[in-house]
């Protein structure tokens, strides 16, 4: 990228907000963004980019086709409302929706309820791409093929590429069941900014603001996936992703009957993982990322997850939720299934077959083993437990023994 700019071979990206919106209406000859709202976020994703970030060459690049990519993506979805308005009116009943830390096994538990051909699920390349190109109506009568599955295909690759590690981080292929992270993306919202930039300042502003217009455009993608989809609206759908931990009141405003799985794991696991994922990916776009400093950040941003979703959890009746914990899964995935099918009052028996092909396939996709540790990001493990007692106590998490821990409830565990 450096020796490209050097020779004038690639033009130094653009990342004001007035640069990326004509680009984009350029580039579509569209207009309509839809909803304004997402410039809020934008303006201050924007900020924290050229202020805090510190890209590298192939960082700033990388912004710029990620920006332009979000806003092409809601100039079609517009085109496709207009042209279609049948797609907002397509229901979303009593959505399944995943609710966990990042690392805390929501990932797997999706997947496996997505092998249930009862439940409408998300595909890798329809979080990458949620909006079908113009032309899609071909599509739909069979007589072209659709170009996302191999723009995600290129992507992961180039991602793989960048850095191998993120393949056992979190294996996928690009019709592999997918979390609609890419859909509140599309709103310049939530934490996949953060996982992938230094950007602590854009954080903070949106744990600070309603999130409800995010959501409310994630559900029309949604909408709109379906109907690419051809999928029957009556399915419901599976969802998930760690966002909903900071935004369950959003997410229940826009999904008012949503049946929620909370899940649970180890917080030392939770933070030493998602630091990992993290600093794996920041490292692609910065040379000036330290890993200290994404410990701490992980840290704090579970602590904040953890305290938002159990406050939001007081106004859930306790029909609509079940908890599992990520130890158990591990133990009995068939019996912890079991329970969680007990609760959406279903018969398991059907939907097995296919999750143990899950199981199986999840071995291969899966090369090498995800290793981290809390002490390469300069965290302990006794600070991360007293920083997160009570949440441990909340929902009795098991947790690592024979440590000396401040707090009764904790020495007795170990």
């Amino acid at each position: 990228m450096r020796f490209g700019r050097r020779i004038g071979a690639i033009a130094p990206a653009k990342l004001s907000k007035a640069a990326l919106l004509a680009q984009a209406r350029e580039a579509t000859g569209l207009e309509d963004f839809g909803d304004p709202w997402f410039e809020r976020p934008m303006d201050v994703l924007l900020e924290a980019v050229r202020g805090e970030a510190r890209l590298n060459d192939a960082g700033t690049l990388a912004a710029e086709k990620q920006f332009h990519h979000v806003l092409r993506d809601r100039l079609y979805a517009q085109m496709w409302f207009d042209r279609h308005p049948e797609i907002l009116a397509r229901p979303i009943p009593h959505p399944v929706v995943i609710v966990g830390p990042m690392r805390s096994g929501t990932t797997r538990l999706h997947r496996l309820l997505a092998a249930d051909r009862r439940f409408a699920h998300l595909r890798s390349f329809e979080t990458i791409s949620p909006v079908p190109r113009p032309g899609f109506d071909e599509v739909l009568a069979g007589k072209a093929e659709d170009f996302r599955p191999k723009l995600a295909r290129r992507i992961l690759r180039v991602a793989r590429l960048a850095n191998p590690r993120t393949l056992s981080i979190h294996p996928t292929g690009p019709f592999e069941p997918e979390e609609e992270l890419g859909l509140l993306v599309a709103s310049m919202w939530g934490m996949k900014h953060e996982a992938q930039w230094t950007v602590p300042s854009y954080g903070r502003w949106c744990e600070g603001e309603d999130a409800t217009p995010a959501y409310r455009h994630m559900a029309n993608l949604l909408r709109l996936a379906g109907w690419s989809q051809h999928e029957s609206s009556l399915r419901p759908w599976i969802l998930k992703t760690p966002q909903h931990m900071l935004d369950l009141p959003a997410l229940l405003r826009v999904f008012p009957d949503a049946r929620l799985i909370f899940t649970h794991r180890d917080p030392q696991q939770v933070v030493g993982s998602a630091a990992s994922l993290a600093w794996n990916q920041t490292i692609i776009y910065s040379d000036h990322a330290r890993a200290a400093d994404i410990g701490r950040e992980w840290l704090r941003k579970t602590e904040v997850m953890t305290a938002r979703m159990m406050e939001a959890r007081k106004t859930i009746a306790a029909d609509r939720l079940i908890d599992v914990q990520y130890d158990a899964m591990d133990r009995d995935w068939q019996s912890t299934m079991a329970r969680v099918y007990r609760f959406l009052d279903l018969d398991m028996d059907s939907a097995l077959p296919g999750m143990k092909r899950f199981v199986e396939r999840s071995r291969a996709l899966k090369r090498k083993p995800h290793r981290y540790s809390l002490a390469e990001f300069g965290l302990e493990r006794d600070e991360v437990y007293e920083r997160l007692e009570r949440y441990i106590d909340r929902f009795d998490i098991p947790i690592e023994r024979g440590r000396a821990e401040p707090g009764r409830r904790l020495r007795a565990r170990a």
